[in-house]
C-alpha cells in the first residue's frame, strides 16, 4: 500500500509526452505578455481596494506596508521555485503536476485537492464581491432578488456564466479581454496614486508600528493564530502580533501569480515567457500593493480605517473627494471580473490535468475544436455559478491562504529534490542559490501560515481527510499511471472526430 501510494512518480518525460494525446491537447498560444497580464489580472483586485484599508484600521496601523514586503518576500521567495519548475514541466496543472514529477501520486492528489478548494471557492467569493460593488453602482438590492424568503444573487451568476463562455472560447481571447480590463483597473490603481499623495501627512505614519492592543472581544481560542495560541501572545490586534497577523492576511492579496503557471501547456515559448510572466507579474502588484498602501495610511490616521467597511473610498471621503468612491467602485468592478476569470482558468487547468491522469474522470480531459477543455470548463463555471448564486459565502481569504501556503511549500521543496534526482532536466530558468533559496522560501511560508487562525489549521485537515476518502476510493484505482505499471490498457481520451 504506501509503495503503490509513494512510489508512483511520473516522470517529467511521460508528462510532457501526455501533452500530445489528440483528444486532450491544449493550443499553444501565450506570450510572456499575456502571462504577466494574467498575473496582474488575478493577483490586483478587491485586496487593493479593500483589503488594505481593513488590515491597516484593525490590524496594523501605518505598518500594512511592511507587512505587504514580507508577504511579498514570501511570494517572491516562492515565485523563483515555480519560475524553475514551469520551465522544467511545461505541463498544465502547476503545483499538482510538479508534485507528480518529485513526491508521487498521492502528494500530487492532495494538491490537487487542495488548488481545488482554492480556485473553485475563491472565484465564487470574489463573485460574490463583484455583485456587492455592483450593488453600489447601480443601488443596492438591484443585483438580488428574494425568492420563498431567500436571497438570490443574479449578478454574480451572470458574470460567472459570462466568463465560463470566454474561457471556453478560447485562452487567447480571454487574455485579449484581460489586457483591457486589467488597463482600466491599474490606471484607476495609478489615479488613486497620484491624486491620494497629495494630501499625505506624515504625522499619520506615527506610531508605525501601534502598541499591541487586546480588546474584549478579540481573537481568542481557536480563533487566535496558531502562533499566539503557541507562544501565550496577548492577541493579534496591532503590535508585532499585529504586523506578523497581517503579513499572513494580505498574502491573500498576492494569490493568483501562481496560477501563471497552470498555463504552461498553453504558452509558445514556455522556458523563457513563464519565468518573466510569474517574476515580472508579481514585481508588478508588489509595488503597487506597497505604493497604495503608504497613500492610505498617510492620507488619514489609522484610527479613521477601523470597522470591516473601510476601504480606499473612506479615505478620500475624509478629504471631501466626492468622484473617488465612483472610480474606485469601477476599479473593483474591473479588478474583480478578471480576478474570477483567472480562477476560473486555474481550476480548470488544474482539474483537466488530474482527469487527463485518470485521478478524476478522464472525459473531463477533453479538448474541443478550439483547444480548450469545454467539458471541464462548463462544469467548474457551474458549479462556481450556483454556489455564488445561492449561498450567502462569506470571506474565505485563510482558507485560500494556508492552501496556496502549502502548495508553495511542496513546490520549493520540490526544486531540491528535482535538482538532485534530475539533474540532467533542461531548465529554461534556474532558481539561484540552491538550496538556500527554497529553505528560505519554506521558512517563510511556514511562518506565514503559523501565523494563521488555529480554527483555519483545523478546516484545512478536515478538507484534506475528505480527499484522502476520494482518493483512496477513486483515484488510487483509476490512475493511468497505476494501470501504466500494473500492465494494463488505458483508455485514449476521446477526440473530438470520435464522438
Amino acid at each position: 500500500m504506501f509503495s503503490s501510494l509513494f512510489g508512483r512518480v511520473k516522470s517529467v518525460e511521460q508528462s510532457i509526452a501526455d501533452t500530445d494525446e489528440p483528444g486532450s491537447k491544449l493550443k499553444r498560444e501565450l506570450t510572456a505578455w499575456d502571462l504577466t497580464v494574467f498575473g496582474v489580472a488575478v493577483v490586483v483586485g478587491a485586496g487593493i481596494f479593500t483589503t488594505t484599508a481593513r488590515t491597516a484600521g484593525n490590524v496594523t496601523g501605518p505598518s500594512v506596508s511592511l507587512a505587504f514586503v514580507l508577504a511579498a518576500i514570501a511570494c517572491g521567495l516562492a515565485a523563483l521555485c515555480y519560475a524553475e519548475f514551469a520551465s522544467t514541466v511545461p505541463v498544465a496543472g502547476s503545483a499538482y503536476t510538479f508534485s507528480y514529477a518529485t513526491f508521487g501520486e498521492f502528494v500530487a492528489w492532495i494538491i490537487g485537492w487542495d488548488l481545488i478548494l482554492e480556485f473553485a471557492l475563491a472565484a465564487s467569493v470574489v463573485g460574490k464581491g463583484w455583485s456587492l460593488y455592483l450593488g453600489n453602482i447601480i443601488g443596492a438590492g438591484n443585483n438580488t432578488f428574494e425568492l420563498f424568503g431567500h436571497t438570490f444573487d443574479w449578478a454574480a451568476l451572470l458574470l460567472i456564466a459570462v466568463l465560463t463562455t470566454l474561457l471556453a472560447l478560447g485562452t487567447k481571447l480571454s487574455s485579449r479581454v484581460s489586457v483591457v480590463i486589467t488597463a482600466i483597473k491599474v490606471s484607476v490603481v495609478l489615479l488613486v496614486i497620484v491624486v491620494g499623495a497629495f494630501y499625505i501627512s506624515t504625522k499619520n505614519y506615527s506610531p508605525y508600528i501601534p502598541p499591541a492592543q487586546q480588546s474584549a472581544d478579540g481573537p481568542s481560542g481557536i480563533r487566535q493564530t496558531l502562533f499566539s495560541w503557541i507562544t501565550g501572545g496577548a492577541g493579534s490586534d496591532f503590535g508585532w502580533y499585529g504586523l506578523l497577523a497581517a503579513a499572513s492576511l494580505v498574502f491573500f492579496a498576492f494569490i493568483g501569480f501562481d496560477i501563471v503557471a497552470t498555463t504552461a501547456e498553453e504558452t509558445k515559448n514556455p522556458q523563457k515567457a513563464l519565468p518573466r510572466g510569474i517574476l515580472g507579474s508579481l514585481a508588478i502588484v508588489t509595488v503597487l500593493y506597497v505604493a497604495v498602501s503608504l497613500v492610505l495610511t498617510g492620507m488619514v490616521p489609522y484610527t479613521a480605517l477601523a470597522g470591516e467597511n473601510a476601504t480606499l473610498a473612506t479615505a478620500f471621503a475624509v478629504h471631501d473627494i466626492g468622484w473617488a468612491e465612483w472610480a474606485i467602485n469601477i476599479g473593483a468592478l474591473a479588478g474583480l471580473t478578471t480576478v474570477v476569470m483567472v480562477m476560473l482558468l486555474g481550476q480548470t487547468r488544474v482539474g483537466f490535468a488530474m482527469a487527463r491522469d485518470g485521478l478524476l474522470p478522464r472525459g473531463l480531459a477533453k479538448t474541443g475544436s478550439r483547444g480548450t477543455p469545454v467539458r471541464i470548463t462548463v462544469i467548474v463555471g457551474v458549479v462556481s455559478g450556483l454556489l455564488a448564486f445561492i449561498f450567502p459565502m462569506g470571506t474565505l481569504e485563510e482558507m485560500v491562504n494556508i492552501g496556496t501556503l502549502f502548495a508553495f511549500v511542496l513546490v520549493c521543496i520540490g526544486v531540491i529534490v528535482l535538482r538532485r534526482t534530475r539533474p540532467d532536466l533542461k531548465r529554461g530558468f534556474r532558481v539561484p542559490l540552491v538550496p538556500v533559496i527554497p529553505i528560505l522560501a519554506v521558512a517563510a511560508c511556514i511562518w506565514l501560515m503559523l501565523n494563521l487562525a488555529v480554527e483555519t489549521w483545523l478546516r484545512f485537515v478536515g478538507w484534506m481527510l475528505i480527499g484522502i476518502v476520494v482518493y483512496a476510493f477513486y483515484g488510487r484505482r483509476n490512475s493511468v499511471l497505476g494501470k501504466r505499471q500494473r500492465g494494463e490498457v488505458v483508455d485514449d481520451v476521446p477526440t473530438p472526430e470520435s464522438l
